[in-house]
C-alpha cells in the first residue's frame, strides 16, 4: 500500500476530526474508497473509537432513486460534497418520487455519533446523470433532516484518488494520486497562519464587492463570522484538503459569471451567470446544464439565495479537476454557494439562509478581477496584499 495513504488517514483522524478514544464514528466509504478506509480502520482501532462503517455508492443510489420514481418499475427514460441528493426513502412499492420519506434509522445513527468521516471515491462520477430533476429535489429534501444531523457531529470529507476522478480530471492515475497527496498532506498550521490574516479583514468588514469580467457583485456580511478553513473541527472545517476562507453573505446584490466547467449532480454545468436582486436569483443562464441549474433553483425558497462566499487559498491545488473538493480551495479563486447557511458563520441565536441544498460555482479571478472589503482592494487577479506581486 502507498505510504501516503496511511498518512492521509492519519491527517484526517488526529488533525481533521480530533477523534479521541470512546468516540462514536460513523465512516462512510465509496466504492473506490477501500484502500483509505481500510487504513482509516486502522487509525481509529489504534486511537480507542468505536466505529461503524456504511457503504456510499451513487450507483445504488441511482438504481434506488431511479425504481422509486419511476412507481417501483425501472424504465429507459432519461432525464458531483457528494450523494446527500440521492439518500432517502422508505423502500415501500415505489412512489412518484415526491413521497420519498426521511429514513428515520438513518437519522437514529448520525444523531448518536460524535464524529462522521466521509470518504468519496466513486467509480462513475456521473451515476446519477440520468435520475429525473425532481427525483433528486424531492431525495433532497427527504434527506434534509439526516444531512443537518450529519452536519451536527465533527464530520470531515475527503477523497481517495481513484481512476474514475483522476479521468474526470483529465489526468493519469500516478499523477492524480500526486495531485491529490500535495493537497491533502500539508503543513496545515501554518497556512491557517496565513488565512488568519484574511479571517480578520472579513470579520471586521460590512460589504464584499467583486468585479471582474461580467461580474460585479456586492455581498453584505456584517455581523457574520468567516471561518478560517484550515481542515480541522478545531477550524470549524470539515473538509480534507481545505485552504480557503468562507463566510455566509446576505442582501446579495447585482451579477456574476462562474467561469470554471463543474459536475454537478452528475451533469456537466458550465458558464453560469446568475443576476440578483433582494438577496434572490432573479434570472440565471448556463452554457451546458442550464436544466440542472434551474433544478437546484427550484428546490425550495432558499436555493436561489446564497449561502456561502468562500475565498480560494490552497496553492497546493494547482489545476481545476472537476471536483468541488478540491477545485473550490484553489488559489485564485472565489467560489459562491446557492442554498444552506453554515452555522459557523452566524452570530448565536440568529438563523441563516436555510435550504435542502448547498451547491458551489466558482470563478476565477486570477485575471482583470478585484475583490474589496469595505471598498479596500484585498486582491486583485489572484494576488492578495500581503503577498509579492499585489498591486494596489
Amino acid at each position: 500500500m502507498d505510504e501516503r495513504i496511511r498518512e492521509h488517514a492519519e491527517t484526517l483522524v488526529d488533525w481533521s476530526a480530533r477523534v479521541e478514544a470512546g468516540d462514536d464514528v460513523v465512516v462512510r466509504v465509496a466504492e473506490g474508497a477501500h484502500d483509505l478506509a481500510v487504513a482509516v480502520a486502522e487509525v481509529l482501532g489504534e486511537r480507542g473509537a468505536t466505529v461503524v462503517t456504511t457503504y456510499d455508492s451513487a450507483e445504488v443510489s441511482r438504481a434506488y432513486l431511479r425504481a422509486y420514481g419511476n412507481g417501483g418499475v425501472d424504465s429507459d427514460d432519461s432525464d458531483g460534497d457528494d450523494s446527500d441528493d440521492s439518500e432517502g426513502g422508505d423502500g415501500g412499492e415505489g412512489g412518484d418520487g415526491d413521497d420519498i420519506q426521511t429514513p428515520a434509522h438513518e437519522l437514529a445513527l448520525y444523531e448518536r455519533a460524535d464524529v462522521v468521516l466521509s470518504l468519496g471515491g466513486g467509480r462513475n462520477t456521473f451515476a446519477t446523470a440520468d435520475v429525473p430533476g425532481e427525483t433528486r429535489q424531492a431525495a433532497a429534501r427527504a434527506n434534509q433532516p439526516v444531512r443537518e444531523a450529519r452536519l451536527a457531529t465533527d464530520w470531515v470529507s475527503t477523497v481517495h484518488p481513484t481512476r474514475s476522478l483522476a479521468q474526470q480530471a483529465g489526468m493519469s492515475v500516478e499523477a492524480y494520486r500526486d495531485f491529490v497527496y500535495d493537497a491533502v498532506l500539508r503543513d496545515w498550521e501554518s497556512l491557517a497562519e496565513e488565512m488568519g490574516q484574511l479571517k480578520e479583514i472579513l470579520d471586521a468588514g460590512s460589504e464584499v464587492r467583486l468585479v471582474s469580467e461580467d461580474t460585479d457583485l456586492r455581498l453584505s456580511i456584517e455581523g457574520r463570522i468567516a471561518v478560517n478553513s484550515a481542515a480541522s473541527v478545531a477550524y470549524d472545517s470539515h473538509n480534507l484538503p481545505s485552504g480557503e476562507v468562507f463566510t455566509a453573505p446576505f442582501d446579495t446584490e447585482g451579477e456574476v459569471s462562474f467561469d470554471v466547467p463543474m459536475t454537478i449532480s452528475g451533469a456537466r454545468v458550465r458558464d453560469v451567470h446568475l443576476e440578483f436582486e433582494d438577496g434572490r436569483v432573479v434570472d440565471y443562464s448556463a452554457a451546458a446544464g442550464e436544466e440542472t441549474l434551474g433544478d437546484i433553483l427550484d428546490t425550495d425558497e432558499g436555493s436561489r439565495r446564497l449561502g456561502e462566499l468562500g475565498i480560494g487559498m490552497n496553492r497546493g491545488i494547482d489545476r481545476i479537476t472537476d471536483n468541488i473538493l478540491f477545485d473550490e480551495k484553489m488559489g485564485d479563486t472565489v467560489h459562491l454557494a446557492l442554498g444552506r447557511a453554515y452555522d459557523a458563520c452566524l452570530p448565536e441565536g440568529e438563523s441563516g439562509n436555510d435550504s435542502a441544498v448547498h451547491v458551489d460555482l466558482i470563478t476565477d479571478v486570477s485575471e482583470r478581477s478585484r475583490l474589496e472589503v469595505d471598498s479596500e482592494v484585498i486582491q486583485r487577479n489572484g494576488r492578495f496584499r500581503w503577498e509579492t506581486g499585489f498591486e494596489s
